[in-house]
């Protein structure tokens, strides 16, 4: 039998930036929390970087944002562009600026983040980082939760009164629960390339976030701190010919037409998925993040759904814990409510548009979306509410007005 070596209120399963951020949201209000990740440190993850406008206020309530964008480049401007034809329709999140203190995109990788935060929650009292402790399994009943932590010397058993599985698309919280993570993945493959190449220079006018339609081949083309980042579609499912210099060289000659000189910091071949889990609750356990749902990564929208996640269950359970009295269940069953029907009715559907938007080809429907995309960025109103659907206001008002 394993012994009970720890106890704490509240268990956060995964140090990725949702697990990091709800983690230092319970500590900042006093409430006891352990930060377990399987790896030694928090990871270097390549494939989140973009950080909206409302995600950016969250964060400067944990005083981190004006770390991130001393770091990170802000984007206002973002461009969707035709390939074929040359035409580019242009956003500007800056006409948000009566309305929040970060009107523009912020592209920093997320890691910087995780990392951030888990330094200073090692450093907060009532938080503690356990690296190389991976969530093994759980038992929970009506007063808590038995959170077996496996590490390089065995299993520890720690008891809390809650476990938030912030531990990714294979989430093991979530296998435990047993619940339906519904969906499906793209057929293609996605080839990520980064470079430090001045692409600006060939490919005059570029914006730092870029969505590239094309009859063949739709990429997206955005700049963080120190490189230019590309992503494509690959049909090819061999990896050594996806990450072969070839293939390099075909995607950056389509881009600016002389991909050999082009050299490549990192080369990364992934999967695509729209999964969301059947409950984000059971019980004293809830999903956030990646655990709970999984979008395509057009419109940035991945991470930044997964932290408001985060911040949505960290207010209610620190109204339950902090001293409020809230009732637990009511608030549980709010977190629940709110954010898996947000995740079906914004992420979901707008990450599937974008997709559709791009992948359309020069096809007659392609045409009617491009349209009216145009017909958006003409009228100042669209634009408005565009921009507030995009930057994910309007996710969150929808979350606020369900009960």
């Amino acid at each position: 039998m394993v012994e009970t070596t720890r106890k704490t209120q509240v268990v956060v399963a995964g140090a990725g930036p949702v697990g990091a951020v709800a983690a230092t949201w319970l500590a900042k209000q006093g409430i006891d929390v352990i930060l377990a990740e399987a790896g030694a440190d928090a990871a270097q993850d390549l494939r989140a970087s973009t950080f909206h406008p409302p995600t950016l206020e969250m964060l400067s309530e944990l005083g981190i944002t004006d770390r991130l964008v001393e770091i990170g480049l802000k984007a206002p401007v973002y461009h969707w562009r035709d390939r074929a034809s040359g035409e580019t329709i242009a956003f500007d999140l800056s006409e948000l600026s009566d309305m929040t203190q970060f009107p523009y995109r912020l592209q920093c990788e997320q890691y910087h983040l995780a990392r951030m935060l888990s330094d200073g929650l090692a450093e907060m009292g009532p938080g503690k980082v356990l690296f190389d402790h991976r969530l093994a399994y759980f038992e929970q009943d009506e007063t808590g939760v038995d959170v077996f932590l496996e590490n390089p010397m065995g299993i520890e058993k720690v008891r809390a009164e809650y476990l938030i599985g912030a531990d990714g698309a294979s989430s093991i919280a979530r296998k435990w629960l047993g619940i339906e993570f519904d969906g499906f993945t793209y057929p293609e493959r996605f080839l990520t390339l980064s470079t430090d190449y001045p692409i600006e220079q060939a490919m005059k006018g570029v914006a730092y976030v870029n969505y590239v339609s094309d009859p063949d081949e739709w990429l997206v083309l955005l700049r963080v701190p120190k490189l230019w980042r590309v992503l494509v579609p690959a049909q090819e499912s061999d990896p050594q010919t996806l990450l072969s210099d070839a293939t390099k060289n075909a995607v950056f000659d389509r881009i600016m037409g002389d991909g050999a000189q082009v050299k490549t910091e990192h080369r990364t071949i992934y999967r695509v998925h729209q999964r969301v889990a059947k409950k984000f609750r059971e019980g004293r356990v809830m999903l956030v993040g990646d655990a709970a749902h999984l979008n395509n990564p057009l419109g940035g929208f991945g991470m930044n759904s997964g932290i408001h996640d985060a911040v949505n269950l960290c207010q209610k359970l620190t109204s339950v814990l902090g001293g409020q009295g809230a009732d637990a269940e009511e608030q549980l069953s709010r977190y629940d409510r709110q954010r898996r029907k947000v995740t079906y009715d914004f992420t979901q559907s707008q990450t599937i548009e974008n997709m559709e938007l791009m992948r359309g080809g020069q096809s007659d429907a392609h045409e009617r979306r491009r349209d009216a995309l145009r017909n958006v960025a003409a009228d100042p109103a669209l634009r408005r509410a565009y921009l507030l659907r995009q930057a994910m206001y309007e996710s969150l008002d929808q979350a606020a007005a369900i009960e």
